[in-house]
């Protein structure tokens, strides 16, 4: 698997329109969005004589109702209808938008100014389908995390220089509402010249018979989303992210006026470093994964939005009231640079976070519903969005500050997190190996491309250490089903990795005959299902750190099932901690060498062959490694 930058795809035709597209309209968005909250926190009375706490929650909360009507019907339309054209559809409504908004604020006309913001929400609900489900239609599997992961920071950035421009005209004396008028309207029309560039997306279900009833159509989309529990639970996680930085984003400008005695230009500083944590985390994430879904960084992430929205209440609550502070003084104070680190990290863990979890719906949903599954996902961010909203609204009734909603808000997300996490135990599993290839070792991998990317296979490597499963299931993005000793299945903190892997224990005839054979079943059925399935052919686990003869259970096993065997050889991780060398495993903690050089080599496909052929082959691997 040759490993190529993620940018190398903003050249190319089938993802460069579609992500300039994407990125106009999230900055389009925020040019009206930022100018509309500023004026309305700064410049309340001209617009009405509600609270500024209240209206910016109920903004927030007309932005966010159309998910929840107009999703179930999105989905259905995303799946009918080809999508290129569908996009240029979206970003014309969305032009029209923008003209009801710039009369609202040449006017100032508060309804006309929250009509625009329903209908725009409205124009958002129709295009999230088909943003996300066009994505694995254009995209290879090794490029979907990368390709969400330039949405994510080409997201960020839009909003970013959106936010940065629409608040900077908007306070400019005399044209500058015109300008956020006229800019708004110019970006749209640039960003239906540029969709005519996609490609053509061939529609996933074009026999579909749209349910027009919102009602109906989102209670099944809701419970055909349900049948694929990890891609469900995945969903959850998505909307209480979207819960959180709804929670955190809307509070920016009266944290900024109320809470650091900050002008209107201290409120686009603090969305701008959010959203610069957002875009790197998002990055980010494909480096740290290796080009698949790793689901594995969604707990590292829930981890750092938790601990650093604590100290974004720490630092928040223990700031002192002063007088109006502008841009350049909020900056130079070192007091105020904890509260941006905190932003930037927010960000940045929230990246790690969302993107995985995006990338693992996309490509766990069936292809002819993928649409409708996103539409579902877009219905319970709304849910979410809007109880953020309204929890917001009921928490300053009963007298909490900005910052004590920001604990509660960080609180409530390290419950979140550990609920969805028992319910489905992969992603700790997968956090538990992700860390070990992250923190303990650095891994060099050769020959990935080798194994194959469906159908069965079964894997032989050398065994030197107590963490050879979880190196090897590290580096390939297939699932794969180990076979081991009963003994190491059931080592503390590996076995919860090793069960939740689905490994298959195995021991000896003479030790117990009755579940020596149960493995052998289990492994048959599980290469008959089209399953991975690794063996350490040697039996048992190195004393000398050379490869011992490869004993007849692999024999067994192709004779049973003939299918391809993918040679593998780890090397480096003899006289580790967890080796034998010396004596038993984990009793040398001198031993763990944070970020050791380890490899592992992977080598082409052979057919069934003999256990001494393929032990030659894992051998010259081995060798070969550099």
């Amino acid at each position: 698997m040759a490993e190529h930058s993620q940018f190398r795809l903003l050249a190319e035709r089938r993802f460069g329109p579609f992500f300039g597209v994407q990125f106009l309209g999230a900055m389009n968005d925020n040019v009206f969005k930022q100018a509309l909250v500023i004026l309305l926190a700064y410049q309340t009375a001209s617009f009405t004589t509600l609270a500024s706490d209240t209206l910016q929650n109920l903004a927030q909360a007309l932005f966010v109702l159309p998910f929840f009507l107009f999703s179930a019907t999105a989905g259905q339309i995303a799946d009918k209808y080809e999508k290129s054209g569908l996009i240029t559809v979206t970003v014309a409504i969305e032009l029209a938008c923008m003209a009801l908004g710039a009369v609202g604020l040449l006017t100032q006309n508060l309804a006309l100014l929250l009509a625009a913001l329903f209908l725009g929400g409205m124009q958002s609900t129709l295009f999230g389908p088909v943003k996300y489900a066009i994505l694995p239609q254009q995209l290879k599997d090794t490029e979907i995390v990368g390709g969400n992961g330039l949405v994510e920071m080409g997201t960020s950035i839009a909003i970013l220089a959106g936010m940065v421009y629409g608040g900077w005209m908007v306070t400019q004396a005399g044209w500058g509402v015109a300008g956020v008028a006229a800019s708004a309207m110019a970006f749209s029309a640039a960003g239906i010249a540029l969709s005519r560039l996609i490609p053509k997306a061939p529609a996933a279900d074009p026999a579909l018979r749209i349910n027009w009833n919102p009602i109906t159509e989102t209670w099944r989309n809701l419970r055909f989303a349900r049948r694929n529990r990890t891609v469900f639970l995945s969903i959850l996680g998505i909307s209480w992210f979207w819960f959180y930085g709804s929670m955190l984003v809307t509070q920016f400008p009266n944290l900024s006026k109320n809470i650091l005695q900050a002008d209107e230009h201290v409120v686009t500083l603090l969305l701008v470093v959010f959203s610069i944590g957002i875009g790197v985390g998002s990055l980010l994430c494909e480096r740290l994964s290796g080009h698949k879904v790793e689901i594995g960084l969604v707990p590292f992430g829930s981890i750092g939005l938790t601990v650093f929205g604590i100290d974004l209440w720490l630092a928040g609550a223990g700031h002192l009231a002063h007088g109006p502070v502008a841009l350049g003084e909020f900056v130079r104070d070192p007091g105020h640079w904890r509260l941006l680190a905190d932003l930037l990290l927010i960000g940045l863990f929230g990246g790690f976070y969302i993107v995985p979890l995006y990338a693992l719906v996309q490509t766990r949903s069936e292809p002819s519903h993928r649409s409708r599954v996103i539409a579902g996902n877009n219905i319970l961010n709304a849910v979410f969005m809007v109880g953020a909203a309204a929890l917001a609204i009921g928490l300053f009734q009963a007298g909490l500050t900005i910052p004590q909603l920001i604990l509660v808000t960080a609180l409530l997300n390290a419950a979140v997190a550990i609920y969805i996490y028992t319910l489905v135990p992969e992603f700790l599993m997968r956090f538990i190996v992700w860390m070990l290839i992250h923190s303990v070792y650095r891994l060099k991998k050769t020959g990935l491309e080798n194994v194959p990317e469906e159908g069965p296979a079964v894997i032989v490597c050398n065994h030197v250490s107590l963490v050879d499963a979880l190196v090897i299931a590290a580096a390939c993005r297939r699932p794969i089903r180990f076979v081991m000793d009963h003994q190491i299945f059931r080592l503390p903190i590996l076995s919860f990795v090793f069960r939740t892997g689905k490994a298959i224990p195995i021991a000896s005839a003479k030790q117990d005959p009755q579940m020596m054979e149960r493995a052998f079943d289990e492994v048959s059925r599980a290469l008959r299902a089209g399953d991975l399935v690794a063996i350490f052919p040697e039996g048992r686990l190195s004393d000398t750190g050379e490869l011992a003869p490869f004993r007849a259970g692999i024999a067994r096993i192709l004779e049973r099932d003939p299918v391809p065997v993918v040679p593998m050889a780890l090397q480096g991780l003899w006289g580790s901690f967890f080796s034998r060398k010396g004596g038993a495993a984990m009793t040398k903690p001198w031993r763990l060498r944070p970020f050791a050089s380890i490899g592992l080599a992977v080598g082409a496909p052979l057919a069934a062959a003999p256990p001494e052929a393929l032990q030659a082959r894992v051998r010259a691997l081995r060798e070969d490694w550099r």
